[in-house]
This record gives structure tokens, C-alpha cells and sequence, in this order.
């Protein structure tokens, strides 16, 4: 390599610069630096931001990261990599990969909740008994607080049985199933008002096909945050091995 190609990869870049080759505007390039998703930039002798290779890199990273965990996320994410061990930040990144997997997998389960619905008349009541959960155990199944669950009993969506010398709470394959499902639509976003409705038409043929209808969505969408965090991997790498982070 020539040494006028060595100075022209390794020439300070403007905040133009760092815009047109990463597809944000200047302000948002300023923005984002403000609110520590790159690097701070070096200044120049004359004050003016001088940037490097690693600040486009970060802001592809970003772009990436706000398609599959959204922009709060992807800005928190992406000023504590800067400052974490390289152990640390390689554990972060997994920890997304792990929860989108978990988004996927409680999806599938409201499918498989929903379809258990068609059901649900010919099981014997015998096979609830077996399968019951307290409030702990299903908020634990579900990732919610058991606030959560009595939350969802209070608006009438995920009704348990009680135990009734001590008043305890507890669900059967039922209520289990009306759990996975609620779980699901609240994750896409559903407000309760529009949870309930679809809840209460389950036991028609055409609401079962409204809730099968949202959770193939809900399964696309995953799909398409894991894809993009895929394509951000890279970038991401590029992030958590800069020369200046922390090494232990």
C-alpha cells in the first residue's frame, strides 16, 4: 500500500464525511455522538470535529441495533460496549441473540396454546389437575411479574382457579394456555383493551384466526430483528475491539 493510500484511510473525516457514508444527516450525527452511541470525536486545532473510521462503523452498528431491539435500546447498548471488557460486550451481544430466541419461543408456544384451544372441549378436566401452576411458576414460565398475572386477572383476561383452604392462586392448562396467548399480544404491542377483545373471541372460529393472524406476524417481525442483528454483527465487532476499549 502507498503511503498517499495509507494517509487517505487513515485522514480525519468531517462530520459531513460521516454523514454521507452512513446515511444520517449531519444533526443526527452530532445527536447520536451527543447521546454516546459513537465515540466522542477528536477536535482539530481549529475546533472542528475530526472523526475516524470507527465512528461510521458505530453508526451502522446503530442503525442495525435500533432495527432488532429498537433505538433506546440500541443506545444504551451501544455507549456501554464502548466502556466494557471485550468478555463483556461479546455477553451483551449474546444476550440479544438469547432474547429474541425467547420472544420466538413464546410465540410458538401461543400458537401451540391456540391450537390446544380447538380442543380444549374434549380434554378432561382431570388432565387441568395434573398440569396446574401457581402464580410464581407461570410468571416465571411467562418472563412477567406475578403483578403481572393478577394485573391480567383484574381485567378479566387470565382467570386462575384458587386453592381454597388458603386462597392461593392456581392455573390450569386453561387459564396456562389464555396466559401464553395474552403474553403474545401484549409483546406486540396490543393494549389491554384490544387483548381483551380478541381473548373473548377466541372460542369463535374467526377469532382464532384474527390471534393466528397476529402471531404470524409476531413470528415475522422476530424473524426480521434477528436478521437485521445478524447484519449487524460486523459492525458490532468492529465496535467492541477498538483500540481504545478496556481489555480486562
Amino acid at each position: 500500500m502507498s503511503d498517499a493510500s495509507r494517509h487517505a484511510r487513515s485522514a480525519p473525516l468531517r462530520t459531513v464525511d460521516v454523514a454521507r457514508a452512513s446515511g444520517y444527516s449531519v444533526q443526527q450525527v452530532r445527536d447520536l455522538e451527543r447521546l454516546g452511541v459513537i465515540p466522542p470525536a477528536a477536535r482539530s486545532g481549529n475546533g472542528y470535529r475530526a472523526y475516524g473510521s470507527v465512528h461510521v462503523r458505530a453508526l451502522h452498528a446503530y442503525r442495525g441495533l435500533a432495527s432488532a431491539v429498537g433505538p433506546v435500546t440500541a443506545r444504551q447498548v451501544l455507549g456501554r460496549l464502548r466502556t466494557q471488557t471485550l468478555a463483556e460486550a461479546a455477553s451483551a451481544i449474546s444476550a440479544l441473540h438469547v432474547q429474541l430466541t425467547h420472544e420466538r419461543e413464546e410465540a410458538l408456544r401461543a400458537q401451540q396454546a391456540l391450537r390446544s384451544l380447538r380442543a380444549e372441549a374434549e380434554t378432561p378436566e382431570t388432565e387441568y389437575d395434573t398440569d396446574a401452576m401457581t402464580i410464581t411458576q407461570l410468571a416465571t414460565a411467562l418472563d412477567v411479574r406475578p403483578s403481572t398475572l393478577r394485573f391480567w386477572e383484574e381485567e378479566g383476561l387470565v382467570l386462575p382457579e384458587r386453592v381454597t383452604s388458603l386462597r392461593a392462586r392456581r392455573y390450569g392448562l386453561p387459564a396456562i394456555r389464555a396466559a401464553r396467548i395474552v403474553a403474545a399480544l401484549r409483546s406486540t404491542g396490543h393494549g389491554i383493551p384490544a387483548v381483551r377483545e380478541i381473548v373473548d373471541s377466541l372460542h369463535r372460529f374467526d377469532g382464532q384466526e384474527q390471534t393466528q393472524r397476529v402471531l404470524s406476524e409476531r413470528l415475522d417481525d422476530i424473524a426480521a430483528r434477528t436478521v437485521a442483528l445478524l447484519r449487524a454483527g460486523a459492525d458490532l465487532a468492529a465496535v467492541v475491539t477498538a483500540p481504545e476499549r478496556p481489555r480486562s
